[in-house]
C-alpha cells in the first residue's frame, strides 16, 4: 500500500500541435494538451490511484482555469497551485514520422511558472503527510525564482526524511538567467535520495566520461553515490531510437551492491513520444510507493514507458492492469473482449 501522498513541483505548460503528423505550414488547426514534465508524472500517479498534489503557478485567466480543471480531472490535488498575472507557458510540436524527427520550440521563459518565488509556496503545508517528492532538471532551469523555490522545498523534505526522486535532465537551451546549470543540478541532486538517470546524466553532473555500457553505468552509479551520500539508488531507462516511430527500451538499476536490468521492449508504431520518460518515472515511483522490490519496480516502470508511446498527449493514461500485463511480457496487443 502507499506510504503517504506524493508531491511534484514544476511548470504546467500547454502543448500545441498540428493534427496528426502534419507540419505547421500544412495546417490551419492546432490541437492542444496540458502537460509539463512533473505534472505528467503527477497525472500518471493519480491515474494509478495514488494521492498526489502538484505545486506551481498558472495564469490567472481562463487558460489557467482550464489547466487546473485538467489536473483535477486527472485526480491531482491543486490546492497549492498559484494563479498569477503572467501567461501560461507554451510549446509547439511537429510530430515526426519514420525518418523525420519530431520538432519542438518553447515559449516559457517569461510565463507564470518562471515568475514563481519562495514566498509563494508554504512548504511546511505542502509537505504535510507527504512521503515522496519528485523533481526534474527542467524546473530549476526556468528561472532564479523556480530554482530557489525548489531548493527550499528539497531542503525541508530532506530534513523531514521524505524520499526525494530526481530526474536531473540538463537542457542547455533553458539555462538563460545566469546560473551554471551543471552546478545547480549538482547542488540539488545532493538534496535528493533516488536518482533517475544513467551515464549521460551522471557525466553531465560530475564532468566525467563513463562509457555507455553496463560496466559504465555501474561505475557511474558508484561514483555518484560516493559524491552524493544521500543518493541510495540509481534507476535508468535506456533507449534505442531506430526511427521516430520505432523505439526500443529497457531499464536498469544499481542499489549500491547489485545490478538489475529488464528485458528490452520494442515499440514499432509510436503514436507519441512526449511524456514517455515521465511515464517511466511515475511507474518507478508507483513501485517504490507500493512495496515492489527493485526488479518489479523497474519492470513496471519500463512497461509504463513503453505503453505511453501508444497514447496521444503528454500523460500516460494506462491503468495498473494494462501496465502490469506488459511488464509480465504480454506485448501482443491482441483485442480484449
Amino acid at each position: 500500500m502507499s506510504k503517504g501522498s506524493i508531491v511534484t513541483f514544476g511548470e504546467v505548460i500547454m502543448r500545441l500541435s498540428p493534427p496528426g503528423v502534419n507540419k505547421m505550414k500544412q495546417s490551419r488547426e492546432l490541437e492542444f494538451y496540458f502537460g509539463g514534465t512533473e505534472m505528467n508524472v503527477a497525472a500518471s500517479l493519480a491515474q494509478l490511484g495514488l494521492p498526489v498534489k502538484h505545486v506551481g503557478n498558472v495564469s490567472n485567466d481562463f487558460v489557467g482555469e482550464a489547466a487546473i480543471a485538467c489536473m483535477n480531472g486527472y485526480g491531482i490535488t491543486t490546492s497549492h497551485i498559484n494563479k498569477v498575472k503572467h501567461p501560461l507557458g507554451l510549446y509547439f510540436m511537429e510530430v515526426g514520422s519514420g525518418l523525420r524527427a519530431s520538432q519542438i520550440t518553447y515559449n516559457r521563459l517569461h510565463g507564470s511558472f518562471a515568475n514563481i518565488g519562495p514566498d509563494q509556496v508554504d512548504w511546511e503545508a505542502v509537505l504535510d503527510g507527504v512521503s515522496h517528492f519528485h523533481w526534474t532538471g527542467i524546473s530549476p532551469a526556468i528561472s532564479e525564482g523556480a530554482y530557489q523555490t525548489l531548493k527550499a522545498g528539497l531542503a525541508l523534505a530532506l530534513a523531514k526524511g521524505i524520499t526525494i526522486t530526481t530526474d536531473p535532465a540538463y537542457r542547455s537551451n533553458l539555462w538563460q538567467y545566469g546560473r551554471n546549470g551543471h552546478e545547480v543540478l549538482a547542488e540539488l541532486v545532493g538534496l535528493s535520495t533516488v536518482f533517475i538517470g544513467g551515464v549521460n546524466e551522471v557525466n553531465e553532473i560530475l564532468g566525467t566520461e563513463f562509457p555507455f555500457c553496463e560496466e559504465g553505468f555501474i561505475a557511474a552509479a558508484k561514483r555518484l553515490m560516493e559524491n552524493y551520500p544521500n543518493i541510495t539508488k540509481v534507476y535508468d531507462k535506456v533507449r534505442t531510437g531506430l526511427s521516430a516511430t520505432h523505439q526500443k527500451i529497457y531499464a536498469q538499476a544499481w542499489d549500491g551492491t547489485t545490478y538489475l536490468s529488464t528485458a528490452e521492449i520494442e515499440i514499432t508504431d509510436v503514436v507519441d513520444r512526449i511524456g514517455t520518460g515521465d511515464a517511466y518515472a511515475a511507474g518507478l515511483i508507483y513501485g517504490l510507493q507500493t512495496g515492489m522490490d527493485d526488479a518489479e519496480a523497474i519492470a513496471f516502470a519500463n512497461a509504463a514507458c513503453a505503453i505511453k508511446h501508444t497514447i496521444a498527449g503528454d500523460v500516460n493514461l494506462a491503468g495498473f492492469a494494462e501496465i502490469q500485463e506488459v511488464a509480465k511480457g504480454n506485448v501482443s496487443g491482441r483485442l480484449k473482449r
